[in-house]
């Protein structure tokens, strides 16, 4: 409504400004006269006040009927004075119009207002991406052992139903048949994909990695996992208290100085020369000058370059008021999976038997999985292609179930540090299982190794060569190396760090650990990440929540400053206040950076604005008038854009600020 109302105008204002007398005499110039030219600035001066104060007039209604004056009474009057003086002027012949004064404020304040209100999105979409988790059909099974496709809200309690490979589970159940990894980090927030086997429990929205399932319904709809967390984000969107804005405040103050001053300047002159013009002019040149024209940009023309310094610096600002509340942080929680970690296995350590090293068994290792898929195989062959290492060749690979996988060595294969496969050499890969379907002892300090490795929450597979184990690899969710920046960063700003995860307590104080971060909260579902972000705000903490998962984003909303890893679920991204568009966690250091020196731009802005007044107002009231110095309505104007100009340079400078 501000952007369509604030084009209308400008293109009516632009003959207004055109044919004014004031300024073709500043300028120089003659308008193009043609019959009725003089009433070009009247009639469309009555219909801009007419369609792009309208607004104002009405938020100015409600100010006044809520006893609450703030910018919009004080932008009212001042527009409604000057209306109806310059049509005063014209219809009666009492003074000099200024309509296109006039004209120029309404433009400005529908800008300000269009940029205002593009600064505050809207959460909304949240709900709509987390129901899209939810497929739309299921696969029934029917009695006769078929199946048939109904509808998702056809379902009930103790259907069973087939989940495919690569689909969502439909709702929540139990399994009844089949196995599967089924991978639920966008609703638990654990990492690795969840084996799934008979009488275990799978959760609707979760997708289905690898194998067929049969479901038994347990939960349908409203009762559904993913139906309780949409009602946190719905419950946190609503919970969320309004932000007064300082210049709403200082606008507000405004207006009673202004009535104020109005009042003793009328009784003031009435007294001295009689009621009359000249008095009307001083009380018009008061209320013209206490307009907040700077005011009502003082904080617009910041956020507009705040949001744009924000997305050149990778940050995407979504809620304004979230923005100024980053600069009083207290506390920051991070999800760890995604955020603070890669959010994928990966080698973060390697033992070794004697007289072998470490890319020796990185290299046999990752030709032993090159044909598995499994994850571990994938991180295990992403480490050995990092490392530049020459891979030997291997022949009959072989995934040996729930233990891990075999291969056999290609004669005279080369290997690392000169060594040689062997005709018919059968090399392993795999877990505990392995070592014990294959009766082999790890020694003293691969098994030392592994104690480690599990007390860090740390999974590990075995090289197995010549009936021997010969080396040992920690795999884990990687912390990325940008996170130690971040948490290094914020606390020099005098920010607490936490660490919240879906994952157990070894990898959550392992992470923690790495990180030097001694906050940190464990195996916590959707339901207790919303409760814990509360926890922290009833301690009198504002609380920022940093993640990327849909397990994320009740407490993205409840949070005082929701902020979204872009690279994310859309669930996520849609909850947040703030979006990381480089998956960035240094990002967030950045954001209270910003923040802290937009805030401080609001403030001067703010002081100047308003504190103008303090001169303004006495001059325009005509405390000069015994030595000559009277102020006009329309120098009036002329004072106060002068104002709105050193508003602008003073937020452009925000664009030399570093974060």
């Amino acid at each position: 409504m501000f952007k369509t109302r604030f084009f209308a105008c400008l293109a009516l204002a632009v003959p207004v400004l055109y044919y004014s007398p004031m300024l073709q005499e500043w300028f120089g110039y003659t308008a193009i006269g043609f019959p009725g030219s003089a009433f070009v600035g009247p009639v469309l001066g009555v219909v801009i006040f007419a369609y792009g104060g309208v607004p104002f007039l009405r938020m100015g209604a409600v100010e006044a009927k809520s006893r609450e004056p703030g910018m919009m009474l004080l932008i009212s009057l001042a527009i409604t004075v000057a209306f109806v003086y310059s049509l005063a002027a014209v219809v009666f012949g009492i003074g000099e119009p200024f309509f296109w004064e006039l004209v120029t404020l309404i433009v400005i304040f529908l800008l300000g207002h269009w940029i205002e209100m593009r600064s505050i999105r809207r959460a909304s979409g949240a709900l709509d991406e987390l129901a899209e988790l939810i497929p739309q059909t299921a696969e029934r099974v029917t009695k006769e052992g078929d199946t048939e496709e109904v509808s998702v809200e056809d379902l009930e309690a103790d259907d069973l139903v087939l989940v495919r490979p690569g689909t969502n589970v439909p709702a929540d159940g139990v399994v009844e048949e089949g196995t599967s990894n089924v991978t639920e980090a966008m609703i638990t927030g654990e990492s690795k994909p969840v084996s799934k086997e008979p009488g275990e429990e799978v959760i609707g929205g979760t997708t289905n990695r690898d194998g067929s399932l049969r479901v038994r319904v347990t939960a349908t709809g409203e009762e559904t996992t993913l139906s309780g967390i949409m009602r946190l984000v719905e419950e946190a969107q609503e919970s969320r208290s309004r932000t007064q804005v300082l210049a709403d405040r200082a606008a507000g103050w405004l207006f009673y100085a202004a009535i104020g001053v109005a009042a003793i300047t009328a009784a003031a002159w009435t007294a001295a020369v009689g009621f009359g013009l000249p008095v009307v002019e001083r009380v018009v040149t008061v209320l013209v000058i206490a307009c907040p024209h700077a005011l009502g940009l003082a904080v617009p023309l910041v956020v507009a370059i705040n949001t744009t310094m924000a997305a050149s610096n990778g940050m995407i600002v979504r809620d304004r008021i979230a923005m100024e509340q980053a600069r009083e942080l207290d506390t920051v929680v991070f999800d760890k999976t995604g955020t603070l970690t890669e959010g994928e296995q990966g080698v973060v350590e390697i033992a070794t038997a004697e007289r072998w090293d470490d890319e020796d068994v990185l290299a046999l290792a990752a030709a032993a999985e090159g044909d598995s898929e499994h994850m571990i195989a994938q991180a295990i062959r992403e480490e050995a292609r990092e490392r530049n290492l020459s891979v030997p060749d291997v022949s009959g690979f072989e995934a040996l179930e729930g233990r891990g996988v075999r291969a056999t060595l290609e004669a005279e294969a080369p290997l690392p540090g000169g060594d040689s496969g062997r005709d018919d050499e059968v090399v392993y890969v795999g877990g505990p299982n392995l070592l014990r379907h294959l009766e082999v002892d790890l020694g003293r300090d691969l098994e030392a190794f592994a104690e480690r490795a599990g007390e860090r929450g740390q999974g590990v597979v075995y090289l197995v060569r010549d009936g021997g184990a010969v080396g040992a690899l920690a795999l884990a969710d990687v912390v990325r190396e940008e996170s130690f920046e971040a948490v290094t960063a914020l606390e020099e700003l005098g920010v607490e760090v936490a660490i919240l995860t879906g994952d157990d307590e070894d990898v959550a104080r392992a992470v923690s650990e790495d990180l030097g971060v001694d906050t940190y909260f464990a195996e916590v579902l959707p339901e207790d990440k919303d409760v814990n972000i509360q926890e922290l705000q009833h301690q009198g903490e504002l609380v920022a929540m940093v993640g990327d998962g849909v397990n994320d984003a009740p407490a993205l909303t409840r949070a005082n400053v929701g902020i979204a890893i872009g690279s994310g679920t859309d669930v996520a991204v849609e909850s947040a206040d703030v979006v990381l568009v480089e998956n960035d966690p240094r990002d967030v250091a950045s954001l209270v950076r910003l923040s802290s020196k937009s805030y401080r731009k609001m403030q001067e802005n703010l002081v100047w604005a308003a504190g103008y007044n303090v001169f303004a107002l006495p001059l325009a009231a005509g405390v000069l008038a015994p030595v000559g110095v009277l102020l006009s309505p329309a120098v009036g104007a002329v004072l106060m854009s002068a104002s709105t100009v050193i508003v602008a340079i003073n937020a452009q400078l925000l664009r030399r600020a570093e974060i």
